[in-house]
């Protein structure tokens, strides 16, 4: 279901003007300054129901709230923003179907959403066919850069590696657990934390990989597994890119079978405060999460944003969590460029977002690079009793993020520019572009 916000009142208004106007002929440049002053439409992909529900909910409720703001400073080039809602319902074919009719039935100009890199894999081809612009706001796989894409969430060297040299120096782990629901986003990834492991001088047999299907539930045998490969007395973490409603029984059985993270830590990839708000915390204390933000981080744009999110969402329990700082600065730098060109036109807005800036909510300020990734700080973070975290370690920099990984053979020659070289996957050894 699509649904436009204030959709009523604007067919109200609608309909009031071909009233006062029968009988009368419009010119096309009256019809181009109606249009010019109607609303910019922005699409919100995010499943609302199914087994992401869990997570995405939230970011449709964050868009909301910025183009709430927006409006209320006056909207963009003097125009008022619209959102378009629509519930892809964690069916990865029905995001390309969505997409489509955002794109070509609602008219936006942009489109924010998307969670799981299935999701987003299947909707790559419409934006591509239809030149329209997503932002993609979750932490992903890398090995990728479209020129249609915008992406704020982190690249695995702005998560995954820096999650792993943590827990190889400060943990001293030596024995590594992989474990992911079974789709792209876990598979490639692992995929890269294996050979860069197995780089670090890691044994193969001190690697164990596994993969479940989105909202598995039934956790207590592979617990079981993970403890006991970690009884060998040697050090042992588990890496984790579970997604969705699927990390609640899993972190639920860990305490039931008491995997403490004194024992065997656990750091998440994608378990934030939305997540652990669902669950008692405290049997977790200690496991990790690797993040590019927290709730928790003390800066007054974050306090503000605290703020004005419990009041938007009238909720003071409501939490707020990295992909939702995603939204922020993709927000911000999409409403940057368009200002800078104005003009919603993609191919302008394209054009102009590499190079953008935007304050990010721990007090940085992050930039689109020219491989339509961002700059982000990492942390670390234990978790809390009361669901937040701590955070226990950040990189002193921010970091840009990669499109591909130089951990896996055919990427390491591969680079992103759209800039100068207008590819996405340009092989510096050959001196050609993929396409």
């Amino acid at each position: 279901m699509r649904t436009p916000v204030k959709s009523i009142a604007r067919r109200t208004v609608l309909r009031g003007g071909l009233a006062a106007a029968a009988g009368l002929v419009c010119s096309p440049a009256l019809i181009s300054t109606a249009r010019a002053q109607g609303p910019i439409r922005i699409g919100i992909l995010h499943s609302l129901s199914g087994t992401m529900a869990i997570s995405e909910t939230t970011l449709k409720d964050v868009m909301l709230m910025l183009i709430e703001d927006q409006n209320a400073k006056g909207g963009v080039l003097g125009r008022k923003l619209e959102a378009v809602v629509t519930d892809p319902a964690s069916n990865w074919p029905l995001f390309a179907e969505k997409a489509r009719e955002l794109i070509s039935n609602d008219k936006v100009s942009a489109v924010f959403g998307c969670w799981t890199s299935v999701s987003r894999k299947s909707v790559l081809p419409v934006f591509k066919e239809l030149n329209n612009i997503l932002f993609y706001p979750v932490q992903y796989e890398g090995e990728e850069s479209e020129r249609n894409v915008f992406y704020t969430g982190a690249a695995p060297n702005q998560q995954a590696i820096p999650a792993v040299d943590y827990l190889m120096k400060e943990e001293k782990v030596v024995r590594w657990v992989l474990e992911g629901t079974d789709y792209v986003y876990p598979r490639t990834t692992n995929r890269i934390l294996e050979a860069y492991l197995k780089s670090k001088g890691v044994a193969p047999g001190d690697i164990s990989i596994n993969y479940t299907p989105f909202g598995h539930a039934d956790w207590q045998t592979r617990v079981a597994a993970i403890k006991t490969f970690g009884s060998q007395g040697r050090k042992t973490a588990v890496v984790s890119t579970i997604n969705g409603d699927a990390n609640v029984p899993f972190y639920k059985e860990l305490g039931n079978q008491g995997v403490s993270a004194k024992d065997i830590p656990v750091v998440a990839f994608s378990v934030g405060e939305e997540e652990l708000a669902g669950i008692d915390t405290k049997p977790l204390i200690g496991h990790l999460a690797a993040w590019n933000y927290f709730e928790s981080l003390k800066a007054p744009i974050n306090a503000e944003f605290i703020k004005r999110w419990k009041a938007f969402t009238k909720n003071p329990k409501r939490v707020t969590n990295d992909p939702m700082e995603a939204h922020v600065i993709g927000f911000r730098m999409w409403v940057n460029a368009v200002e800078k060109v104005k003009s919603v036109d993609p191919d302008a807005v394209i054009d102009a977002l590499p190079g953008i800036t935007a304050p990010n909510l721990s007090g940085g300020t992050s930039t689109m690079l020219a491989n339509h990734h961002i700059t982000k700080p990492v942390f670390i973070g234990e978790v809390r009793g009361d669901g937040q975290f701590d955070v226990v370690w950040k990189t002193p920099d921010l970091v840009p993020g990669a499109a591909w990984s130089p951990h896996l053979e055919g990427s390491r020659d591969l680079k992103a520019d759209w800039v100068k070289l207008k590819c996405g996957n340009y092989n510096t050894v050959t001196k050609k572009c993929g396409g």
